[in-house]
């Protein structure tokens, strides 16, 4: 399966990477245009303002980042010439001290995986923000989020704090070999999601994001893909 990378323009890479959506769409039976692509535009992976100002201009309205401080600087550097076509995505991990930041600079918050985050998140907002749990399906010590088993009574619980809109879950899948083993953890957390009411699926990076699509995201966070290898995208 072939990577887009910088070589090509950050307008070619989406036109390429909405085909694949398209295509992985079809295959599931599904209506593309249920899935978001999220640039995954953070800037501690090499992406610059001019490419992710490229990248709204081609046509990208969704943007991820996974660092608070340098998050808010630059949707403040930005302001004047995006306004309000962006929808800003947290999608790092979240200190409860850092509730209140990201609270005030970003439109959903994808990353929400514990019940103690959740209800600082509570305290501290102003009006329903929008939250996703983030699932550890495969069970990787490495990776932050909520055991398969703990999905149910967390969402029972979190659906009875004030402030919170919870739409959906997230994971992330490991890395493998073969973009096949992916499959059983996008499908896992489809069936939790379902199982929960819970419309929204963020699943799906540039090495998987096809098998996500045939298993059910709602959301695909694209960095690589979209604005290519670390050093290239500020080119």
């Amino acid at each position: 399966m072939s990577i887009i990378t910088a070589r090509m323009s950050i307008a070619d890479n989406l036109a390429a990477l909405r085909a694949r959506i398209e295509a992985a769409a079809a295959r599931a039976g599904r209506d593309p245009a249920t899935v978001r692509l999220v640039g995954a535009s953070a800037i501690s992976k090499g992406v610059s303002d001019a490419a992710l100002l490229e990248a709204l201009a081609a046509g990208v309205t969704d943007f991820g980042e996974n660092w608070l401080q340098e998050a808010e600087d630059r949707i403040g550097r930005l302001a004047p010439q995006v306004g309000s076509r962006a929808t800003w995505h947290f999608i790092g991990h979240i200190q409860r001290n850092k509730a209140p930041g990201v609270l005030r600079a970003f439109d959903i918050l994808h990353s929400v995986d514990s019940l103690r985050l959740a209800e600082r998140l509570s305290e501290r907002a102003e009006h329903p923000a929008r939250i996703l749990l983030e699932v550890n399906v495969a069970g990787e010590a490495s990776k932050y989020g909520f055991a398969p088993s703990e999905v149910a009574t967390s969402v029972a619980a979190i659906a009875r704090l004030p402030n919170l809109d919870l739409a959906g879950l997230m994971t992330m899948a490991p890395q493998v070999a073969d973009v096949e083993d992916t499959r059983p953890v996008f499908r896992t957390l489809k069936e939790l999601a379902e199982a929960n009411g819970l419309p929204e699926l963020s699943m799906g990076m540039t090495e998987d994001f096809e098998v996500a699509v045939e298993e059910g995201a709602t959301t695909v966070r694209i960095g690589r893909a979209l604005f290519g290898r670390p050093g290239e995208a500020t080119k």
